[in-house]
């Protein structure tokens, strides 16, 4: 495979060098992997492969190791580098979930970390809506914030400011999947998928794994692929880990067997 496309959806996949992705934190498992994933510049179609646009972008992708999507996601785990842009802002580096739970009868950390709050700066969307970061929040982002950091802030996929407002990808795990945004790779049915053989790299894969939400998807992760032991891997943020992971810290990061999370599996979206 040279490259792969979805009619719909912006994120293609690329053959590329083969890297290898680990966190000995949290598991032995590792992501050893020739697929690159990139955003297009617009949704692909039947055709496109003759447009100029698509041949100039594919002509520059093609033979690129410039950080993918794949690589964005792992350059928020534990004890990841700082990396600043030209204004001295942080864009990356170890990430936590969010701020401490002072209610000592709720979960342990608050959600609600968005990819701005991690940032510390105030973000403009597209509608004109501007936000300012929460200071106990910074340098933290819970699992869709996560999301919305490596597709929105990294790779500029278009970012709605909440789930009712603006276009783009919306603010939560819930929004994101019920959400005509991108392709429905794995359908929403209200029980775990069949088969996972649709799933490719970068698609966002959706869960329903908090009794106290009802059918409320209420988290969401990234597919790695197969890792060495043959297993169907994500990444996400996760409150038990405090921050990104695909370790296996709070449940097995796998979509297969009969785990917290491959049980929660309920739909995946390809974007």
């Amino acid at each position: 495979m040279v490259a792969s496309f979805t009619d719909g959806a912006r994120t293609a996949v690329l053959a590329g060098p083969v890297r290898t992705f680990t966190e000995a934190r949290f598991t032995k498992a590792k992501v050893v992997t020739d697929r690159w994933v990139r955003l297009l510049p617009r949704p692909w179609t039947a055709g496109a492969e003759k447009a100029h646009w698509f041949t100039v972008w594919f002509d520059a992708e093609r033979t690129s190791t410039e950080t993918d999507l794949m690589a964005f996601a792992h350059e928020y785990l534990h004890r990841a580098k700082p990396k600043k842009d030209a204004q001295g802002t942080a864009y990356a580096g170890d990430a936590g979930f969010g701020p401490d739970n002072p209610d000592p009868t709720g979960d342990k950390r608050l959600e609600e970390s968005d990819f701005y709050d991690y940032l510390g700066i105030p973000y403009t969307f597209r509608n004109g809506t501007t936000v300012q970061p929460e200071k106990s929040r910074y340098r933290a982002v819970d699992c869709s914030g996560y999301m919305r950091l490596i597709y929105g802030y990294r790779a500029r996929f278009p970012l709605a400011p909440s789930d009712t407002a603006g276009d783009g990808l919306p603010r939560t795990s819930n929004a994101m999947a019920r959400s005509k945004v991108g392709v429905d790779i794995l359908a929403l049915t209200g029980q775990r998928p069949r088969s996972l053989g649709k799933l490719q790299p970068g698609d966002l894969v959706f869960f329903e794994i908090d009794a106290r939400t009802g059918p409320r998807l209420d988290h969401v992760g990234m597919y790695m692929g197969l890792d060495t032991d043959g297993k169907p891997r994500f990444v996400s943020s996760r409150e038990e880990a405090d921050g990104p992971t695909f370790g296996d810290r709070g449940g097995t990061a796998r979509l297969d067997g009969n785990g917290f999370y491959a049980a929660g599996l309920r739909s995946a979206k390809r974007l």
